[in-house]
């Protein structure tokens, strides 16, 4: 009977880093789930009624033209229209991306109710950036 005993030498050093490279993995582990899971408070913004029912209204200035960006919200806390109010002939002409960019932000704003996750246009990055950041201040504001 040959049996190969094998005698095992943990030095106590060895144990001690192994457990806390151990710990600081957990620990790793649980703050990237907090990081990477879905916020319970703003996830539930589309359908949670966070907007009371009435018009939202924000001014953006665009050189020296003001104009008033107004968001509608219907009796169910749904965001159902966004619009320029003050959009004349004048100043289509002058900045003709606006209106398409309006136009683009209110459609994936009714599909999400939310003004997380956006999409810019291509065409016009900083107009949209700026339509948005104006919604946000009227939604931010209260109804009128």
């Amino acid at each position: 009977m040959s049996s190969k005993t094998r005698i095992v030498v943990l030095h106590m050093k060895e144990i001690i880093y192994t457990a806390v490279f151990a710990i600081l993995g957990i620990l790793i582990l649980v703050l990237l789930f907090f990081m990477f899971s879905p916020d319970r408070e703003t996830s539930g913004q589309a359908g949670s009624g966070t907007y009371e029912p009435g018009i939202y209204t924000s001014g953006v200035t665009l050189n020296s033209t003001e104009l008033e960006v107004e968001v509608a919200v219907d009796e169910n806390s749904r965001i159902s229209s966004i619009r320029l109010v003050n959009l004349d002939d004048s100043v289509s002409a002058m900045y003709p991306l606006v209106q398409p960019a309006v136009e683009d932000l209110a459609e994936q704003i009714y599909e999400t109710q939310s003004l997380e996750n956006i999409q810019l246009s291509e065409d016009s990055p900083y107009t949209s950036q700026l339509l948005l950041n104006a919604i946000g201040e009227a939604l931010a504001a209260g109804p009128q």
